[in-house]
């Protein structure tokens, strides 16, 4: 039997109405085809063994790789061949023999086999670049095969310096060379932030979140008030936990050394909330990194928490008393750099890790109904999860599947994970058996942002990222 024969079962006259659909408006098809018409028409531009020469406007308007517009002039002017960088650590750019190696296209292959071959290169870095991502700051990540060498794709040094049309697809313009699409890919997806959202089924929130990806990373760079408004947060945070260590030695206060960046992201996350609408913050987290957050987000005053560890605080009747320091909750209203006020709460919580989710999630659902009239907009849940307990708890399995009945919904989460690669006295690699404790997330097609804490900036570009995409699509993140 002819292996194609299925071919013959195609409604010709179908296909025709759809390509002339998609030549009117490539919107009005489904993703599915439009992606097939594109390919098609790719296919029609390159016959077999046609060169690809870029036109003039193309190389002119081309791009250095770093997100700056390259000057204009002949495309002979490309940088002169050199090495290419040998791996360190990561091997983006080595071209050595993989355990999956393509072997190098044939001398005088088919322009269009290698613009191919680059189409897949880029692929592969946005399904798999979080595998070569530098996000952990205390030792070197294990090789996750993650296949983005040069040879995994029939490619070369010897095509650095060749221009490819593929690059227009990152923004580079279509004089791009492979040189500058492979440091633009290596910049985006396997520096400091590593990305999973390739698995995401709705087309138009999968091009939204892989523009902003792409284009908003390379362009992000906080002016001089923003870093020193970083500065200012990551200082509260480190010097708050130094003077613990010193004044109450030896008292238990779950300290968030290590994880400071935690108070600059929810610093953040509360300001461009407040700039897209939001009006109120419920925040539900365990032990560490709770004192901290009283004082430096929540506004909780130094002499109260001082007070309490001296003993000395008058207790809070309302509340019962009793409880320990690391467990009770708080309300604020702050201003935010908008000039906006948003009110805060944090969750009291008991000694049982991620037992405060639901209760978060169950105040704000009430919240929306009874408060904001139906309206997920103005008010943001925020669950802050250790690495371990995200990942053994149960709940937390319980709560994602939740997340998205209509009984249940509260308009997304915002998910922050301190991954300080211990639970308690186990090691991270008897954690557990996924290669990361947030992989829960993929079954409600959540994004993920993985994300070095030791590289402020990048902490900050995340997590302000992550409250668009919650409140564009009212999702999980």
């Amino acid at each position: 039997m002819d292996t194609y024969s299925y071919i013959a079962n195609a409604d010709v006259a179908a296909i025709e109405t759809l390509y002339e659909a998609y030549q009117q408006n490539p919107e009005s098809v489904d993703f599915g085809w439009r992606k097939f018409f594109e390919g098609y028409d790719f296919s029609q531009q390159f016959p077999e063994g046609a060169p690809i020469v870029p036109d003039s406007e193309g190389a002119q308007n081309g791009n250095d790789g770093n997100g700056a517009s390259a000057p204009a002039g002949p495309t002979s002017a490309a940088p002169t061949p050199g090495p290419v960088p040998q791996p360190d650590g990561y091997g983006v750019l080595s071209t050595a023999a993989s355990t999956n190696d393509a072997g190098p296209l044939a001398k005088g292959a088919p322009a269009s086999d290698k613009e191919t071959a680059v189409r897949n290169l880029i692929h592969a870095f946005r399904s798999r670049g979080h595998l070569r991502a530098k996000t952990n700051p205390v030792r070197e990540r294990k090789d996750r095969q993650a296949r983005l060498n040069l040879s995994d794709f029939g490619l070369s040094d010897a095509d650095l310096d060749t221009p490819f049309r593929q690059g227009e697809d990152l923004g580079l313009g279509t004089g791009a060379t492979l040189r500058e699409i492979v440091a633009a890919l290596t910049s985006i997806y396997a520096g400091t932030v590593g990305f999973e959202y390739t698995y995401i089924r709705d087309p138009k929130i999968l091009d939204w979140f892989q523009q902003k990806t792409e284009h908003d990373a390379l362009a992000f760079n906080p002016d001089v008030e923003y870093k020193k408004r970083i500065l200012k947060k990551l200082n509260e945070a480190v010097v708050f936990e130094n003077f613990l260590h010193t004044k109450f030695l030896g008292q238990k206060r779950f300290s968030l050394e290590g994880g400071e960046t935690a108070i600059p992201a929810l610093d953040a996350i509360i300001n461009r909330g407040a700039e897209l609408g939001v009006k109120e913050v419920m925040i539900g987290m365990a032990h560490r990194g709770r004192l901290n957050v009283l004082a430096n987000i929540m506004g909780k005053t130094y002499e109260q928490i001082f007070s309490e560890f001296e003993g000395t605080a008058t207790p809070d009747l309302t509340m019962g008393d009793g409880d320990v320091k690391y467990h009770m909750g708080y309300s604020s209203e702050v201003d935010t750099t908008s000039g906006n006020k948003v009110n805060l709460k944090l969750a009291p919580n008991p000694s049982h890790l991620e037992a405060v989710n639901p209760v978060v999630e169950g105040f704000v659902r009430a919240k929306i109904e009874h408060q904001y009239g139906g309206d997920y907009h103005q008010i943001l849940p925020i669950l802050i999860h250790g690495d371990a307990a995200l990942a053994g708890q149960g709940i937390g399995y319980e709560l994602t599947q939740m997340s998205q009945l209509e009984g249940y919904k509260t308009g997304g989460t915002i998910h922050f994970v301190i991954n300080n690669q211990v639970g308690f006295t186990t090691d991270f690699e008897d954690a557990r058996s996924s290669i990361y404790s947030t992989d829960l997330a993929k079954i409600i097609d959540a994004p993920v942002i993985h994300v070095n804490g030791d590289d402020p900036e990048a902490v900050v570009f995340a997590v302000r990222l992550a409250t668009e995409y919650r409140q564009q699509f009212h999702a999980d993140i």
